[in-house]
């Protein structure tokens, strides 16, 4: 039911958001929390558009509000685990070799991202979970740091459970044009990911500029 009214209102789905769309709509709740959090395993599955979608089904009756928001907090919060996991599988040493392979990056860079991490986890964890691209990778270098792991989870929880509350209750609200807020998410994504490749295209040129001027 839910994805032939999406489709209805919204045009055809397909892809990852068809398959998102149709996994919610024969299994419900679980549906969403599996693939919001497959999100944090597998970032181009659409979490902006199940969110909604949750929400709009709430709104339809499939189920409540209150059980959107459970499930795909729940889903937010056991795919971070997992990812979480992974980082402490990964190890330390493990990730800062495997850094330090990477062209330009030298060891003081790890070390310094380490420094960081230190004193600012807590809040990058926190804020993290409510930044696209970034809520899919922010469990990682809190498992790689190893993070006490009930702060973790209460930190985890909140941020998704923020961010999830405002696209949920905005398909609920928004009803049949529930898809105007992946809109709005796709513009932030985009502004996102621009800011990310600046910041990226800085340190090369930074890096570079260095190289330069170091004596043969």
């Amino acid at each position: 039911m839910t994805a032939q009214l999406a489709q209805d209102n919204s045009g055809e789905l397909g892809g990852i958001a068809g398959w998102a769309v149709d996994l919610m709509d024969v299994l419900g709740g679980p549906g969403a929390a599996i693939t919001v959090g497959l999100d944090n395993l597998f970032p181009p599955i659409p979490s902006e558009l199940v969110l909604p979608l949750a929400g709009f089904s709430a709104a339809n009756g499939t189920f409540s509000l209150v059980e959107a928001l459970i499930w795909t907090t729940a889903g937010s919060v056991l795919g971070a685990i997992i990812v979480f996991y992974l980082g402490q599988l990964l190890g330390r040493e493990r990730t800062r070799w495997l850094i330090c392979k990477l062209p330009l990056v030298k060891p003081e860079d790890f070390d310094k991202a380490e420094e960081w991490f230190a004193k600012h986890g807590t809040k990058a964890v926190f804020l993290g979970r409510m930044v696209p691209l970034v809520r899919s990778f922010i469990s990682l270098p809190a498992g790689i740091q190893r993070m006490q792991f009930w702060t973790f989870l209460l930190l985890t929880t909140l941020g998704s459970l923020i961010w999830n509350s405002i696209f949920v209750i905005a398909g609920y609200a928004l009803g049949a044009n529930w898809h105007v807020v992946e809109e709005y998410a796709g513009v932030f994504q985009i502004i996102v990911i621009v800011l990310g490749v600046a910041a990226v295209t800085l340190f090369v040129v930074k890096r570079l500029r260095d190289r330069s001027r170091t004596p043969a």
